[in-house]
């Protein structure tokens, strides 16, 4: 008797409706733990009576609204030329360096925005490195003596921004140029187009797609910054929430506040769609031989410049922050015995921790259940849970704060009429709603990591061990986790790097004396101590290290796989 037996002439499933009833639920769950902020965020914003939105809309909205575009619509432009250019020399020339700087040219993805505003303000104040050697190269005494752009304006935080998230579009559009192939290129060189020529014409039209994507995650970046723009002195809706919130005390309006934002984001992931609607990605392949062999060599001075267009967003977007902070960091290493930094350590690393561990099993869910189930309303309770990568921390934060809140009160209101026991703050007061923030923000990271790992399992294997005598749970257990270790492994690293690094919901959310490391870097950056914050700036700096190397060597070895 096989998992297959005829009953009435019909054939019954490997999974019933009884057996995945459980996962459909679980997911219908997972799906609204990610929309409650959203829907509670939204209610908020109408109650009230609107007393603020007259205040908000006559001096707060035109400024923010206004500054978020002109920072969004600089970051997208730096982004791309900064993204493209390395991408198009890395996939189609060979020159002295290449393979290093082809996967160094990711590094900027370790430092978060918030640690590269820091490091740049002190690299270029009138006491730093930049201004000191003007002074000593021309003899000046005073400011006064002489010109120095202000790092801490929107043009700054454009800058800033942009040197630390230009990965995400050299990532995106290098990945498409490998897969290109050079026949399309070939082509436009037989009939006579010269290399930049061909590489307007043929190359980046192909790769828009890609670029587009790029540009869109490191757009959906700058709307979560918080740390950067505040200390820098931008105005955007990110801070204006986290004023509104925190220093006016209107909590009605820093939710329609980030209701503004959430248009915002919806308005970019409308105009991604539209603008790559009838753009597919060119998958055309070429051997490995084949592209080593295609590859143009580059020497002399076209060499150099190609090395150094390469080397530069480097040193921009990772070289300078490690050599500002790491060289405080270096002379302040005895902070390593600070209570105050061990204990935000070890609380940084149980809350990042017990995020990855419960972001990891919710994901795993959500794809075990879409495979098990084909359904299309499963896959759109996915999509449905994928929905907190697009929403910026300081949102999420408001959003997750209100329900939580209102259910303490509640749980204490009936206890205290019950037992005459006060429980207080059980959720609001803890870490626990840190927790529920990250795994939120990043579920969407650990699903597609669990989800290209389930990719590599074929689903004749969950049906070849149900064939042998395995029920579900046997078929779950004994045959796809141990197969999906490395992607568990993968989907947790991710995690928990990520929280390490979050600050934009962690600064709204955090109880009393709570301190992680990412709050003990903004508190005394707050200060203007950023020398006092360099050990731990530097150990988060080390921590996202990890999983670029990873996500480089991913990608190295899929275009391997793919030109193979």
């Amino acid at each position: 008797m096989t998992a297959n037996t005829i009953t009435k002439g019909r054939t019954r499933p490997f999974f019933s409706f009884r057996e995945h009833r459980g996962l459909t639920i679980g997911a219908a769950l997972t799906a609204l733990a990610v929309l409650v902020p959203l829907l509670a965020l939204i209610a908020l914003s109408l109650s009230g009576g609107g007393a603020d939105w007259p205040h908000l809309a006559r001096n707060v909205l035109p400024v923010a609204l206004k500054t978020t575009l002109l920072v969004m619509t600089g970051v997208a432009l730096l982004t791309a030329s900064m993204g493209i250019v390395p991408a198009w020399l890395t996939a189609y020339y060979e020159f002295p360096g290449r393979r290093v700087l082809a996967w160094a040219l990711v590094l900027p993805l370790a430092v978060p925005t918030y640690l590269a505003a820091y490091a740049y303000a002190e690299f270029f104040t009138f006491t730093g490195p930049a201004q000191s050697l003007i002074r000593a190269l021309f003899g000046f005494k005073t400011s006064r003596d002489y010109w120095f752009p202000d790092i801490r304006s929107l043009w700054g935080a454009v800058v800033i921004l942009s040197f630390v998230l230009y990965p995400y579009v050299y990532l995106t559009t290098r990945a498409a140029f490998l897969m290109q192939g050079r026949n399309a290129t070939d082509v436009a060189r037989t009939l006579g187009a010269s290399p930049i020529r061909a590489f307007f014409q043929v190359l980046l039209p192909m790769a828009r797609p890609a670029i587009i994507v790029g540009v869109t995650l490191a757009l959906m970046e700058t709307l979560n910054d918080v740390g950067a723009v505040e200390f820098l002195g931008v105005k955007t809706l990110t801070s204006a929430v986290y004023t509104t919130w925190l220093n006016q005390g209107s909590l009605n309006g820093a939710a329609q506040i980030a209701c503004i934002m959430l248009v915002v984001v919806l308005g970019v992931i409308l105009a991604e769609r539209w603008a790559r609607r009838r753009q597919r990605f060119n998958l055309g392949r070429s051997t490995s031989m084949a592209r080593r062999s295609s590859l143009q060599k580059l020497s002399g001075w076209r060499g150099a410049l190609a090395f150094f267009s390469c080397l530069m967003p480097i040193v921009a977007g990772f070289g300078l922050p490690v050599y500002v902070l790491g060289g405080y960091a270096v002379k302040r290493l005895d902070q390593l015995l600070d209570p105050t930094l061990q204990e935000a350590i070890l609380t940084s690393v149980l809350v990042a921790g017990a995020a990855a561990l419960v972001t990891v099993g919710l994901a795993f869910l959500l794809t075990y259940a879409l495979r098990v189930t084909r359904s299309r309303n499963m896959l759109l309770l996915n999509r449905f849970a994928a929905l907190g990568y697009a929403i910026p921390g300081t949102v999420l934060a408001l959003g997750i704060l209100i329900p939580l809140a209102r259910f303490d009160n509640f749980l204490d209101h009936w206890m205290q009429s019950a037992f005459g026991i006060k429980t207080g703050l059980l959720l609001t007061g803890s870490a626990l709603c840190i927790i529920y923030a990250m795994s939120v923000r990043f579920l969407a990271m650990a699903e597609g990591a669990i989800e290209a790992g389930f990719h590599k399992i074929p689903s004749h294997i969950d049906m070849a061990a149900r064939t042998l005598g395995r029920n579900p749970r046997e078929t779950l257990t004994q045959v796809l986790i141990p197969i999906l270790k490395p992607a568990f492994l993968t989907a947790g690293l991710l995690v928990f790097i990520d929280g390490i690094k979050e600050l934009s919901a962690t600064i709204l959310l955090r109880p009393f004396n709570y301190n992680s490391l990412s709050t003990y870097v903004y508190e005394r950056a707050s200060r203007a101590a950023v020398e006092d914050a360099s050990v731990a700036a530097l150990l988060i700096m080390l921590a996202g290290i990890l999983p670029v190397i990873m996500l480089s060597r991913s990608i190295n070895a899929g275009v391997a796989r793919a030109e193979t």
